[in-house]
C-alpha cells in the first residue's frame, strides 16, 4: 500500500456509492488544488518579475521577449499535448489502481520527448531569424528577439522533460512535487536574471540573452528535481518498480486518442495566439510592450484557473476511473466555485491597483494610460477566463479532448484573431479593439465549455 501513499486525498478514497459531505469535497479539492495554484501563480509571478527585470533595458526588450513566446509555444505544442494526455491517463490509471500501466506510459513519453525535442530544438535555432520576423518583429526588436529565442529553444529539452514528468505526477495527485520543482526552478531563474541581465557581482552584462540563459539554468535545476521524484518509492509513478520502456498497445491507443486531439487543440490555440500577437505587433513597439505587460497581468489571473484545472484533471480522472460519475460532477462543481472566488479577489486587485501594477514595468505616460484600459477589461474578463479554464480541465480529465480541440478551433483560431483584427484596423479601435477580440474569445470558450458540461457526455468517455 505504500506505493499509493502519495497524498492524503488519494489515501482517503470514498467508499463505493457513498456521497461525501460538502466539507470533505472541499477539503479534497483544496488538498490537490493548492500546490497547483501556488505553482501556477509563482510561474506567472516569475514571468511578471522577469518582464520587470528586462524592462530596465527599455520597452524594446519587453517587446522582444514577448515576440518569442508564441513561436516557442508552437515549438513545444506536441509536448504540451502529451502532458495533457499523460496527466489524464495517469489519473484514470490511479483510479483503476493500475500502476504498471501508468509507469510504462510515462517511460515511453520521456523517451519520445527527448527524441522529438532534439529535432525541434535544432530546427528552431537554425531558422530563428525567419521565425521571429514572421512573428512581427520590428527593426528595434528583431536582433534581441532572435538571440533570446535561440538560447531558449537551444535548452528547451530540460523544460519539455520536466513538463512530462510533472504532468504524470499531477495526474497521480502528487501536485506538491510539481510545485516544488517549479518554485526552485523559478527562484534560480530570478537569481541569474539579476546576475546576467545587468552584469552584477562580476557576471557579464548580457541583456536579453542573459534573461534567456537564466531561464535555461532554472529549467536544468527543475528538470533534475523532476527526474529525482520518479525514483522515490513513495511515488505512484516510481520508475524503477516497472520494467519496459514501451507501453501496451491499449495504452498507446489511449495515449494517441487523447494526445492527438490535445495536440490539434494546442496547434489551433498557438496559431490563433500567434495571429493575435502579430496583429498587436503591427501597432508598434510601445503598443506591443503595453500589450505584453497586460498579458503578464492576465497570466496572473489565469494561474488560479490553471491550478484548479490541474486539480480537476486529477479528481475527475480518478473518479471516472473508479466508475464514480457522481463524484466527478461534484468535484467539477467544487473546482468551479473555488475558481469564481479567485476571480473575485483578482478582479478587485486589478480594479484598485491596476495602474500601480503597470507602473512597476514602465513610467511612460502612454503605456500607463493603455494599462488602465487593459486592467478595466481584465476586471470583467477574468470571470469568464477562470470558469472556462476549469470547464476545459474537467473535460480533459475525462478524456473529452476532441471537443476541447473543436472549441479551440472555433474560438482561439478564428474568433480571437479575426475579431481583434476587425476591431483594431477596419473599425479603427486600435489596441482596445484587440482586447475586445480577446473578450469575444473568452466568452465563446466559456459558453462552449458550459454547454458541454451541462450535456454530460464527458462522463461516459472511456480512455
Amino acid at each position: 500500500m505504500t506505493l499509493f501513499n502519495t497524498a492524503r486525498i488519494l489515501r482517503q478514497e470514498p467508499v463505493a456509492g457513498e456521497i461525501p459531505p460538502a466539507k470533505s469535497l472541499l477539503r479534497d479539492t483544496v488538498q490537490v488544488a493548492w500546490p497547483s495554484i501556488i505553482e501556477s501563480f509563482l510561474v506567472a509571478l516569475v514571468g511578471f518579475i522577469d518582464t520587470i527585470m528586462v524592462s530596465v533595458l527599455g520597452s524594446y526588450a519587453i517587446a522582444a521577449v514577448g515576440l518569442t513566446q508564441q513561436p516557442k509555444f508552437i515549438g513545444i505544442a506536441v509536448f504540451m499535448a502529451m502532458s495533457t494526455a499523460i496527466s489524464a491517463l495517469v489519473a484514470r490509471r490511479r483510479g483503476e489502481k493500475n500502476r504498471e500501466s501508468a509507469v510504462q506510459i510515462l517511460r515511453m513519453c520521456i523517451l519520445v520527448t527527448v527524441i522529438l525535442t532534439a529535432i525541434i530544438s535544432v530546427v528552431c535555432v537554425a531558422f530563428a531569424d525567419p521565425i521571429i520576423r514572421f512573428a512581427g518583429s520590428a527593426e528595434d526588436t528583431h536582433e534581441a528577439a532572435v538571440e533570446y529565442f535561440q538560447v531558449i529553444m537551444g535548452g528547451i529539452v530540460f523544460t519539455t522533460v520536466m513538463m512530462i514528468i510533472n504532468a504524470a505526477q499531477r495526474g497521480a495527485g502528487n501536485t506538491k512535487i510539481a510545485m516544488r520543482t517549479n518554485i526552485v526552478s523559478n527562484l534560480v531563474n530570478i537569481v541569474f536574471n539579476y546576475l546576467l541581465i545587468g552584469g552584477n557581482f562580476g557576471f557579464p552584462e548580457l541583456g536579453t540573452r542573459g534573461a534567456a540563459i537564466a531561464t535555461v539554468i532554472g529549467s536544468v535545476v527543475g528538470c533534475g528535481m523532476s527526474i529525482a521524484s520518479m525514483f522515490s518509492k513513495q511515488s505512484f509513478v516510481f520508475i524503477r518498480g516497472v520494467r519496459g520502456w514501451i507501453a501496451s498497445r491499449f495504452d498507446i491507443r489511449s495515449l494517441l486518442n487523447v494526445g492527438t486531439s490535445a495536440f490539434v487543440e494546442q496547434i489551433f490555440m498557438r496559431i490563433g495566439f500567434l495571429l493575435f500577437a502579430i496583429t498587436v505587433a503591427n501597432l508598434g513597439t510601445t503598443q506591443y510592450a503595453a500589450h505584453q505587460i497586460g498579458m503578464n497581468m492576465m497570466s496572473l489571473s489565469f494561474s488560479f484557473g490553471d491550478g484548479l484545472s490541474v486539480a480537476s484533471v486529477a479528481l475527475v480522472g480518478r473518479s471516472l476511473g473508479q466508475e464514480r460519475r457522481d463524484l466527478a460532477k461534484l468535484y467539477a462543481a467544487m473546482c468551479q466555485r473555488l475558481g469564481l472566488l479567485c476571480a473575485f479577489v483578482m478582479s478587485m486587485v486589478f480594479l484598485f491597483f491596476g495602474r500601480n501594477l503597470f507602473a512597476l514595468f514602465s513610467n511612460e505616460p502612454e503605456i500607463l494610460d493603455i494599462g488602465v484600459m487593459i486592467m478595466r477589461i481584465l476586471c470583467f474578463v477574468i470571470y469568464m477566463q477562470i470558469s472556462q479554464v476549469v470547464f476545459f480541465g474537467c473535460l480533459r480529465g475525462a478524456g473529452d479532448t476532441k471537443y476541447t480541440a473543436l472549441a479551440s478551433l472555433i474560438s482561439v483560431t478564428f474568433i480571437r484573431p479575426g475579431l481583434s483584427w476587425l476591431l483594431c484596423y477596419p473599425l479603427g479601435l486600435g489596441l482596445f479593439g484587440v482586447w475586445m477580440g480577446l473578450v469575444g474569445d473568452q466568452f465563446m470558450r466559456f459558453l462552449l465549455g458550459y454547454i458541454r458540461m451541462k450535456q454530460g457526455k464527458w462522463l461516459k468517455i472511456k480512455i
